[in-house]
């Protein structure tokens, strides 16, 4: 049965986090999880992603076993935190950054913002800035109210984040161009009812995986046929693999 590494708390300018570092040498590999998903949510990758470098994953506020927040999510505050508390960890670049789901904005965001810090990046299932912007009017009624109630009845803190999102396309509007770095854009294509995903949303998505997979010279893309949102839990040796060839990437 797999297991994760054991985790702890650590304050970090009055803001508690948990988060979990295993693993040895370079590249460090910084999970980041979506959306209200917890550090337990990468379990089927170890203990094999060990054996690729140190690995660093933690909960942001709000989730799993990082207390609330004690400012606003926007992406430019959860890419400073995530910096600091990289740096107080001694976890050290390069940096191979893994953004799952809406993880994936700020994976994009930290890329630019600190460049000379990330050997690459590989966007899971990852949000793109024009999903924020234009994903939206594909969704279904029934996509629609689904949100609509999710937003009513979660926790308020443990989505924070989600509600800054405008913000934070923003942020990665104004940040710095994207560095040449070698990118990887793993994305499930298990289709889901048309009467629950429309074939435009489909499209649309395939557009935004793609314009990823363009953000670098280097850019590739990776289908992940048996899954949808969750590759990292439907294949996780999928995963793993596309992993590898990145982390080789970056070395040569």
């Amino acid at each position: 049965m797999k297991q994760l590494p054991k985790s702890h708390a650590t304050l970090i300018e009055g803001q508690m986090f948990r988060l979990m570092k295993s693993g040895q040498g370079k590249p460090s590999i910084v999970l980041i999880n979506g959306a209200g998903g917890p550090l337990d949510g990468w379990y089927k990758l170890y203990p094999e992603i060990e054996q690729l470098g140190t690995v660093f994953a933690y909960d942001r506020p709000g989730v799993g076993g990082s207390p609330k927040p004690r400012e606003a999510q926007y992406g430019e505050t959860v890419v400073a935190q995530l910096r600091l508390l990289l740096q107080t960890a001694g976890v050290e670049p390069p940096f191979v950054l893994v953004g799952h789901s809406f993880g994936g904005l700020h994976a994009n965001l930290f890329a630019r913002a600190f460049a000379d810090e990330v050997a690459g990046v590989l966007f899971l299932e990852a949000t793109a800035p024009d999903d924020v912007t234009t994903l939206k009017q594909f969704q279904s009624p029934l996509q629609r109210g689904f949100i609509n109630l999710l937003d009513r009845i979660s926790p308020r803190d443990q989505f924070d984040e989600i509600r800054h999102e405008a913000e934070t396309v923003k942020d990665i509007q104004e940040a710095p161009a994207f560095p040449p770095v070698p990118v990887t854009v793993l994305s499930g294509t298990k289709r889901l009812p048309r009467w629950m995903v429309p074939a435009a949303l489909v499209r649309e998505r395939e557009r935004t995986q793609l314009g990823l997979a363009a953000l670098s010279p280097l850019g590739e893309r990776i289908e992940a046929r048996r899954s949808a949102h969750f590759p990292q839990l439907t294949e996780p040796e999928l995963v793993l693999g596309a992993l590898k060839r990145l982390v080789a990437r970056t070395k040569t």
